[in-house]
């Protein structure tokens, strides 16, 4: 019994010597006592040393305040348009013109965006726009990975020149190759020789094939950066475990498959939201290509004359500039609506697919 104890003892004393202690607790000193500690403090610096610590506790002292500033006005810049939008898009027309109604208005109406809607005929805008904004989604972000995936797992010849294109298509704007791109689908002729059997180009202006067709050769919008996106994210994966699925007899499609994707999944996912965004507000391109084609984007541009022929039966009324921002802030709401409950939900993932497919891999 005796010799447990001792041995007890001796496994005791060894813990307390290789286990660290455990901090004191600090003393919360008062202003009085920091400002002596802080004196006694500087007492046994060079000069130097002195001023650098006098430098950064003021810098301490000041940054807090100019942090808050700073998130303050940038909060200002972005949720001031959001929140005058809101309160527009329920306000009466004729409290546009009462001087004493800045945000909180006498009264609130529905009726707004039922005009709105109406107008903008937004049961079929909004099939519209899902069917080419979901669809085209979905074949650029498959394109783009794979494409991305090409670039950031293997090297081959002409690798640095292709990836530079791809640097290009980031900086480039889309209205230097637009007219081309125009050229192209109106006087389509596939293989080079339709023209030479039927007689005459085939016209695929208005046809949901001009936003398709880019996104399927990974051309759509925004593809470079979506490219770069999962170049960099791929890159960023570990060498073996591709070594693990070649072991196990799987071929580099088969190992994107079951390897890269389920890895990578949050990149797919930003990805596939910024591609929707941008489909979902582009209207540039689209009325390059579309004339009778209507999307949430075409139908809000031309919101301002569609509500004069709609809702006055009357195209050349005049009406109010400030009555008739209540129907534009209306149109703007309804329309960024689906974009907002879609990122409310998704925004955990979106902003881990960002610092990983971002910051990862340079």
């Amino acid at each position: 019994m005796a010799e447990n104890t001792q041995n007890a003892n001796a496994v005791s004393g060894f813990l307390k010597k290789i286990m660290p202690e455990k901090p004191p607790k600090e003393v919360k000193l008062s202003r009085k006592e920091e400002r002596e500690r802080f004196k006694k403090r500087l007492s046994t610096l060079t000069p130097a040393e002195q001023k650098y610590l006098k430098r950064k506790r003021a810098f301490e002292a000041v940054w807090p305040i100019c942090r808050a500033l700073l998130v303050f006005g940038l909060c200002f810049v972005i949720i001031y348009p959001l929140l005058y939008m809101i309160t527009a898009a329920f306000r009466p027309r004729a409290d546009m013109n009462d001087p004493t109604i800045i945000w909180i208005s006498k009264n609130y109406t529905l009726q707004n965006i039922k005009d709105a809607a109406r107008t903008m005929d937004f049961g079929k805008t909004l099939s519209n726009t899902l069917f080419l904004n979901i669809g085209c989604s979905i074949v650029s972000v498959i394109t783009c990975a794979i494409t991305g995936y090409g670039f950031g797992r293997f090297n081959f010849k002409g690798k640095t020149i292709l990836f530079g294109v791809v640097i290009l298509m980031i900086l480039m704007p889309p209205q230097i190759i637009l007219i081309p791109q125009y050229m192209f689908f109106r006087y389509f002729n596939p293989l080079g020789i339709w023209k030479a059997i039927t007689g005459d180009y085939i016209n695929l202006i208005n046809n949901p094939l001009t936003m398709y067709m880019p996104a399927i050769t990974a051309n759509g919008l925004r593809a470079g950066l979506f490219i770069f996106l999962f170049r960099q994210s791929f890159r960023g994966l570990p060498k073996e475990l591709e070594d693990a699925a070649y072991l196990d007899g799987c071929s580099p499609f088969m190992t994107f498959i079951k390897v890269m994707i389920p890895n990578a999944g949050s990149t797919f996912l930003t990805v596939f939201l910024l591609s929707v965004v941008w489909y979902w507000n582009d209207y540039y391109v689209s009325t390059s290509f579309f004339t009778d084609n209507s999307t949430i984007a075409l139908q809000l541009k031309n919101l301002d004359a569609s509500l004069t022929r709609i809702i006055f039966n009357n195209g050349n009324v005049k009406v109010n500039a400030r009555e008739l921002i209540v129907w534009m802030e209306a149109g703007c709401l309804i329309s960024i609506t689906p974009i907002l409950v879609m990122y409310i939900f998704l925004q955990k993932n979106f902003t881990e697919g960002i610092a990983r497919s971002g910051l990862t891999g340079m």
